[in-house]
């Protein structure tokens, strides 16, 4: 291990180490909607602010800190304790309520099955509807109008036996939609690694690339699906690949603060001086996270200090 893969682990093992003790704030990641997803969501997706989580689990304990002093406070100012009971009670039935359970799907499906019915079933899981549209000789890659299949929606909602009996049935692996995204894109960016295996077992490309030149490696490391990318790799995709922006998938780790993914890629052969659009390679940007985040950091303490001088 050269000095410069050296020196980024050993950071990105002081990032982990940060995140372990503020107890590890979830992946920031915001499921994308089937339907309504264009390339202005793709390219959102590729941009979206990173986030310093041991920043943010500084200032989210600041927020509870001061509010839980606010409560105390009032409750003390009332004189009495009835309220904390009360306010016990409502956490109590909070905590108590569930989702519904899904809508149970009918034991014998009577009348043909439209597309939109099929195609719905495939993102609710209802593999009953699905088997009779076949039956009837309906077209497994049935598309709706931006072409996304049925295929490529169970695959986004992980909705496994959907997507092998879709395959059996001769659903085409590498269909593209209109944006030139396979289900291949949609497992990874749904972080559905038993979908993506089934897809693979199938022939599915996973170095096929989307309308801004995304490869599946590029969408499960925006979205911080760490198995999925520890899948491809071990897939042997190509771990360089560049986008339209010339961005690799570690460059997106970088500036999206995928603290595990950034070291996964780094141990598995990830180009620390490959250069983007911009002239940029991600050992730069390493480094300039290392000073943002250094100065985010000093600006809180800095802030704190001050506002314990005026309480003084």
């Amino acid at each position: 291990m050269d000095a410069e893969v050296e020196w980024a682990t050993d950071l990105i093992d002081k990032k982990l180490l940060m995140e372990k003790k503020n107890n590890k704030l979830k992946a920031h990641c915001r499921k994308l909607g089937v339907v309504k997803m264009d390339t202005a969501e793709l390219e959102e997706e590729k941009y979206s602010e990173p986030k310093i989580k041991g920043v943010a689990k500084i200032q989210a304990e600041e927020r509870v800190r001061k509010t839980s002093s606010d409560l105390r406070r009032e409750i003390l100012d009332v004189g009495s304790i009835q309220n904390l009971i009360e306010l016990r009670k409502m956490r109590k039935n909070r905590k108590k309520k569930v989702a519904p359970p899904p809508e149970p799907e009918p034991e014998e499906i009577t009348g043909p099955i439209d597309v939109p019915k099929f195609l719905k079933a495939a993102v609710d899981g209802k593999i009953k509807v699905i088997e009779k549209f076949l039956e009837d000789g309906g077209n497994p890659d049935s598309c709706d109008e931006f072409k996304r299949t049925a295929l490529q929606r169970s695959s986004l909602e992980g909705h496994t036996e959907i997507v092998q009996k879709l395959l059996d049935k001769g659903a085409d692996a590498n269909f593209r939609d209109r944006l030139d995204c396979t289900a291949v894109h949609w497992a990874c960016r749904g972080g559905r690694l038993d979908a993506l295996k089934s897809l693979q077992n199938s022939g599915a490309d996973l170095n096929v690339k989307d309308k801004l030149m995304s490869s599946p490696l590029h969408v499960a490391t925006r979205t911080g699906r760490y198995d999925v990318v520890e899948h491809l790799i071990a897939s042997g995709i190509n771990v360089n690949a560049k986008d339209r922006e010339g961005d690799t998938a570690l460059h997106d780790a970088v500036r999206l603060n995928r603290y595990k993914i950034v070291k996964l890629l780094i141990i598995h052969g990830a180009n620390m001086m490959a250069k983007n659009a911009d002239g940029k390679t991600p050992t730069e940007l390493v480094k300039q996270w290392q000073f943002d985040t250094k100065d985010v950091l000093e600006g809180l303490v800095q802030s704190k200090d001050s506002e314990a001088e005026k309480q003084a």
